[in-house]
């Protein structure tokens, strides 16, 4: 099984916004990082991953099953981390455990008390006592102590102080050396998938503009920086998107192969970020 999500011509309408012919390919045992700005769509995505929405069109396959016959046993299989906590407020991981393990055919007792262990989770506090930082570490070790397949974080590091965003980066990163495990990260929070994410699929308006590898974004997509005398409508074909002032331009390509055909050392070339990539996409075309 290569995907371990797939979703083919979905799309899912509401008034005044609308996932549109969504078609998204989640790569087994890699991070793939689900980024677009608050209100993109993202969360609607999930939903459907989810079966918590069912697709107006189009199909949802998770496991290459399909919810219809299979629901129960492609929800075994997902563990899933939201932005906030998703427990009764009242109860403490020893009753959760209680009420969640049995639930899960895969559930293991040692797991669950391995990571309480690990990620310095009290056992008997409610909670509602718990930082937002420590109710997302309870959600994790909920998630993979049923050895789930699939790891589903909806901004999950929305809220959080920079210390502890790292250090849930770097947890992700140890439970990914599992090579069967699959992470599917969704956040506005661009800088942290640099460090874990395999693949970046970006949805903009309800719609997917891409789903690449982190190594294609880094060899394809650029900031090119020149002088306005360099353009004219065949030169600036070589760009995605472009900003231009009495001063110069600043603008988005995929192709870094074809701007330095195009314009040689004549213009400045730097390193695009998934930021840079999000602000350009939204923009649209300047044209001299």
């Amino acid at each position: 099984m290569e995907n371990t999500v797939e979703l083919t011509n979905v799309s899912k309408n509401f008034k005044g916004f609308s996932v549109k012919n969504m078609n998204l390919q989640v790569k087994q045992g890699f991070v793939t990082g689900f980024i677009g700005a608050n209100g993109a769509g993202k969360s609607t995505t999930i939903k459907m991953i989810m079966n918590l929405l069912k697709p107006d069109d189009g199909e949802v396959k998770v496991f290459g099953l399909d919810y219809k016959a299979h629901e129960k046993a492609i929800k075994e299989r997902i563990g899933f981390v939201y932005d906030g906590n998703v427990f009764f407020e009242g109860l403490n991981l020893k009753d959760i455990k209680r009420i969640v393990g049995p639930a899960y055919k895969n559930w293991d007792d040692a797991l669950f008390y391995q990571y309480v262990e690990q990620f310095n989770l009290p056992l008997n506090k409610v909670i509602k006592t718990f930082s937002k930082g420590m109710q997302m570490k309870a959600s994790l070790a909920i998630a993979l102590s049923h050895h789930a397949e699939l790891i589903i974080m909806d901004e999950p590091t929305a809220g959080l102080d920079p210390i502890f965003r790292r250090e849930l980066l770097d947890l992700l990163q140890e439970i990914m050396i599992d090579s069967n495990r699959t992470l599917f990260f969704s956040t506005h929070i661009t800088t942290d998938l640099d460090r874990i994410a395999d693949y970046i699929a970006f949805i903009h308006n309800g719609e997917l503009v891409f789903n690449k590898s982190t190594i294609d974004i880094a060899e394809n997509y650029a900031l090119v920086k020149g002088g306005m005398d360099l353009l004219d409508r065949d030169t600036q074909k070589a760009f995605v998107h472009m900003h231009s002032a009495p001063t110069g331009f600043e603008a988005l390509t995929d192709n870094i192969k074809e701007v330095k055909n195009i314009f040689g050392d004549s213009v400045v070339i730097e390193r695009a970020s998934l930021e840079d990539i999000m602000y350009y996409m939204k923009g649209s075309k300047c044209y001299v």
